[in-house]
């Protein structure tokens, strides 16, 4: 079964460790007519439950616990009812953005979630930070990649909770063994397509990666 893919972008201030810079954040929703699942919830959750427009929400991903990804997650549960799931490796991380509240529930890696009638494969791709994750579609050939992979490269891993050798490795693993047509859905800029990254010059360090 086909399923409808919708983009929300929010705007907001990232912010770790002291550093703090003004970021779009795609927001990605998967479903139907009649459901949906929400991939990431940063900054403005009132224009996220807009897009939902009345639509049953099935649960809300957060493929990482940075603030402008997970910062409206709660807020966003609370207005849709929705549970937030999100993978344990990131918890410390997670306590710093959404404090005396823990996600509904736990990702796992190769846990299969559905919505629509289309099974939604969580890839564990450790690195931007240890709990990020990815979704994959193999019915629909889409990735939704969070900061693991955007458009022209591997996510940041400038902060001391990020490893750029674990997310190689990770991408090597779990996203370049993927089909070249798969379409990426990051978490912020332009779509892109497995191929044209295998191909790019950073994806060199990848293939030579353990």
């Amino acid at each position: 079964m086909a399923v409808d893919v919708d983009l929300t972008v929010t705007a907001g201030n990232y912010r770790f460790d002291g550093a703090s810079f003004a970021v779009d954040t795609n927001i990605w929703l998967i479903g139907d007519e009649h459901e949906v699942l929400i991939v990431d919830a940063g900054f403005d959750a009132t224009s996220i439950e807009a897009a939902v427009d009345g639509r049953d929400v099935v649960g809300i991903v957060c493929t990482h616990a940075h603030n402008d990804h997970a910062d409206a997650a709660l807020t966003l549960a609370d207005a849709t009812g929705a549970p937030v799931l999100l993978h344990p490796d990131d918890a410390k991380l997670w306590a710093r953005v959404n404090p005396g509240r823990l996600p509904d529930a736990e990702l796992a890696d190769r846990q299969v979630l559905t919505v629509a009638g289309t099974s939604v494969l969580v890839l564990h791709t450790p690195g931007h930070t240890a709990g990020s994750v990815c979704l994959y579609l193999p019915d629909e050939g889409v990735l939704f990649s969070g900061d693991t992979l955007l458009s022209g490269g591997p996510g940041m891993t400038g902060d001391v909770l990020s490893s750029r050798s674990t997310l190689l490795e990770s991408i090597h693993r779990s996203l370049l063994v993927l089909p070249d047509e798969t379409v990426v859905h990051p978490g912020h800029g332009y779509d892109t397509d497995l191929g044209t990254e295998r191909s790019e010059p950073w994806a060199t360090a990848v293939k030579g990666s353990p």
